[in-house]
C-alpha cells in the first residue's frame, strides 16, 4: 500500500488533535442539581452477561484515586441506551464475544473531580500509564480534560470487548483513557472503507488490532450509537434522550 508522505501526516494528525479540544471542550447546559435516576437502569439488569471493570471506581486511572460520585462499582445507562447495547452485545456473543464496560453514566461531581485534579499540575502520579508523553498543563488545551462530558447526560459508555474462547480482553492497540494520538480510532486505518494504513514511524498499532476496532464499531454503529473521534472505546446513542442535561446523582445501584 502506498505511503503518505512524512510532512504531510505529521500535518494532518496535528489537525486532528486540535478538533478533538475542541470538540470535548463544548458545554450546552448546566448540571441538573437533583438526583434524576427514574429513567436510568443499571446496565446488567439489561444486559446480564456484560463484564464490569469500573475504572473510577477503583485506583487504576488517570488521577489514580477513586473518583467523587463513584459509590460502587456498577454501571448505569438511560433505558433508551441500555436497550440498544443489549442488541450489540445479543450480536458480539453469536461471534463469541462480551462486552466490557470500562464506565457508563458519570455524574457531573466526578468531572468536577477530573477538572480540580488537571489544575493540580504537581499530580502526576499516574502520567507514566496514561499520558507519558503530554505534559500535564497542555491536558485542558488539548480536550483530555473538559468540564463538562457527554458521559454525564446518561447516554454514553467506554468499552471494549471480551473473546470468550481466549477469556481475555481484546487487544485493541492502546489501553482505556490514554491520553495520546494511538486513541483515536483512525490510527493507522481509513475509517470510511475500514482498511488498514501502515504509516512509516508514526503510530503503532497492527492491522489484527485495528480490525478489532472495527469490530466493536460496526457494532456499536449498527444498534444506533456513534462513535467519537478521538477515542475507540466512546460511544453516544444517536437519539439520547437527555441531550442538553447533565446529571448530578451518584453511581451506586438503582
Amino acid at each position: 500500500m502506498k505511503h503518505l508522505p512524512f510532512i504531510l501526516l505529521v500535518l494532518l494528525l496535528s489537525t486532528m488533535t486540535v478538533a478533538c479540544g475542541s470538540k470535548t471542550s463544548e458545554t450546552v447546559a448546566e448540571p441538573s442539581p437533583e438526583m434524576q435516576s427514574a429513567d436510568f437502569v443499571n446496565i446488567t439488569d439489561v444486559v446480564p452477561d456484560v463484564i464490569l471493570e469500573i475504572r473510577y471506581f477503583g485506583t487504576y486511572n488517570f488521577v489514580g484515586a477513586r473518583i467523587d460520585g463513584y459509590l460502587q462499582p456498577t454501571a448505569l445507562l438511560t433505558r433508551q441506551a441500555a436497550d440498544s447495547l443489549k442488541a450489540v452485545n445479543d450480536d458480539l456473543v453469536k461471534q463469541g464475544y462480551r462486552l466490557k464496560i470500562y464506565d457508563a453514566y458519570r455524574p457531573q461531581m466526578a468531572v468536577d473531580h477530573f477538572v480540580r485534579w488537571g489544575k493540580n499540575l504537581d499530580d502526576t502520579l499516574m502520567k507514566q500509564y496514561f499520558y507519558p508523553q503530554v505534559d500535564k498543563k497542555d491536558l485542558f488545551r488539548l480536550g483530555y480534560i473538559a468540564t463538562q462530558s457527554g458521559h454525564s447526560r446518561g447516554s454514553t459508555l467506554d468499552l471494549t470487548l471480551f473473546d470468550m474462547h481466549t477469556e481475555k480482553e481484546v487487544d485493541m492497540g492502546g489501553t482505556f483513557d490514554w491520553f495520546g494520538r494511538e486513541s483515536h480510532p483512525d490510527c493507522q486505518g481509513d475509517l470510511d472503507k475500514g482498511i488498514y494504513i501502515a504509516y512509516d514511524n508514526v503510530d503503532t498499532i497492527t492491522a489484527e488490532q485495528f480490525e478489532n476496532r472495527m469490530l466493536l464499531r460496526r457494532a456499536m454503529m449498527a444498534h444506533g450509537f456513534k462513535p467519537y473521534d478521538c477515542e475507540w472505546w466512546h460511544f453516544t446513542l444517536k437519539n439520547e434522550p437527555y441531550p442538553d442535561t447533565y446529571f448530578q446523582f451518584p453511581v451506586r445501584e438503582l
